[in-house]
Parts: C-alpha cells; structure tokens; sequence
C-alpha cells in the first residue's frame, strides 16, 4: 500500500530541501533526484517509506535493461534517499552501480569548427560558439553568463557560482570572440551588469548543433568545443594544469594547488601567449 498524496508532496518538500540546503546540490541535480523518487512513489507495488531490500531489488529489476548511465541515475536517487536522507542504508547497500563503457573521445579537426562557423547565420550563434570554443567553459556557464561576469578591457570571464562537485575559475577568449560579440552587441559601454550576455536558452544553440550534424554529419555541441578548447590548448604548449584552470577544475596535485601562481594577470599572460585561434 503506497502512502498518501499529501505525504507524498510532504516528504518530497521536505526532500528537496535536503538536497538543496544540507547536500548544496545543483538545481539540476535536485530535479533529477526528485523526478526518480516520485517515479519510485508512483510505481512501487510497496510502500517505499517502509521498503525492504527485497523490494528495491524488485524495482530495479524494471530498469535492468535501460542503458548504464540511466540505471545508475536511478540508483543515485535511491542511494541518497534512502541511506543518505532517511538514514536506512541497509535497504540500499550492496546494490552495485553498472560499468559504464568508455566513450573515446572524438576531437573534431579545426575545419569543421570553421565549416560550422560559416553555417551559422545569426552574429549571436556565432558569439556563442566562439565563447564556447574559446574559453572551455561548460553549456550552463555560458548561458547562466552576465555582462556583470565580463571584463571586456582584458576579454576576462569571471563565471558565477558553481558547485560542490563543479568550480569555476577565471577564463578568457580571444580576439576572434570578441570580434564577435561586438557585432553582436554592439557598443559594451552601453550593457547593464545583470543583464544575460545570451538572452535565450539552451534549446538555441542546440537546435543550431543538431540541424549543422543532420545536414553535414559533423557533431559540434558546447561539450565538444570544451574538448576541442583542452586538447588545442595542451596542443599549443599550455600546461595542464592551466587548461584545468581555464576549464574550471581544481587543480590535482598538491604542487599545483599550493605553488602556482593562478592570478588573472598570469593567467592571461599564458592564455595570450598560447595565441588560440579557431577561424585561421
């Protein structure tokens, strides 16, 4: 017997607050957590609040066959609902996440980046794609940007927020993305600091990747073109653990944590000096 509607949104409140106050999980991260526990409340021939191994098992068992990395996000909601946030890891434990196969990463040669550049239409798509290509910031970096973030003198981006598990750091794009965003936006003397640097959502630039790959066959999406922006950088003699500042992530070895110089100013002398360049 399932337990009532009004517990149902009670507890999943309750839930939500959870993951967003005592875990600090993204948005994102929190609906995706949330959409599996509702499934769970709605699907479940048990009472979830009161379930068993046996049961999970059960109910994991409509999902053996799904692919690796669904099956896992499913499992993660479990996991964090149960042991985490219910305090009963014993009806969780044990249950092993699927292997995932290894995806070689394919890096796209600089002329389809310049085909792709020519396709685009719009000058905002082609400052988007230069942003994306240029400064190895992820999709949501982008679209969450502000002129606020912008220090147009230097071409310096300082992006907000990020995440316990996602940082940010100080990145830059080059002369060909700021040609870009001059003929999208004309004078920046004149832009507001809270305003959106691309006032449209992710579905924009998307539609733009997927109709480029159906009509040519080439794929380029924001997760592509911060690849590309890491495998060019370290092509062009950038120290890794500079790519993983300009990427945002934390630098991995003690050494590079406490003994190297991350400043914007030495930042953008290495950025400067790399010379990126993707239309030429």
């Amino acid at each position: 017997m399932r337990i009532e509607n009004d517990e149902n949104k009670r507890i999943l409140d309750d839930f939500r607050d959870y993951l967003l106050i005592d875990r600090q999980l993204e948005e994102g991260t929190v609906e995706r957590h949330i959409l599996e526990i509702k499934r769970l409340f709605k699907n479940s021939d048990f009472n979830p609040l009161q379930a068993e191994r046996s049961d999970i098992r059960r109910y994991l068992m409509r999902f053996k066959d799904l692919s690796p990395y669904s099956y896992a996000n499913i499992l993660k909601a479990l996991r964090i609902f149960y042991r985490d946030y219910l305090g009963k890891p014993e009806v969780i434990q044990g249950f092993k996440f699927p292997s995932r196969p290894y995806k070689l990463v394919k890096i796209p040669p600089k002329k389809d980046l310049k085909e792709f550049y020519s396709w685009l239409k719009e000058p905002l798509a082609k400052a988007m794609f230069l942003i994306y290509a240029t400064t190895g910031l992820r999709r949501k970096e982008v679209l969450s940007l502000k002129i606020g973030d912008i220090d147009f003198e230097r071409r310096m981006i300082i992006p907000r927020g990020g995440s316990r598990t996602k940082k940010t750091w100080i990145t830059f794009y080059n002369y060909e993305a700021e040609e870009a965003l001059k003929e999208c936006l004309g004078s920046f003397s004149n832009l507001k600091g809270e305003e959106k640097l691309f006032p449209f959502g992710e579905h924009y630039f998307r539609n733009r990747c997927k109709q480029f790959e159906r009509e040519r066959g080439v794929k380029i999406t924001p997760q592509v073109l911060r690849e590309w922006f890491a495998c060019e950088m370290g092509r062009l003699g950038v120290p890794d653990r500079y790519v993983d500042a300009f990427c945002g992530r934390v630098p991995r070895s003690v050494l590079a944590r406490h003994y190297t110089d991350f400043s914007p100013e030495k930042l953008k002398e290495i950025y400067d000096k790399a010379n990126l360049k993707v239309l030429s």
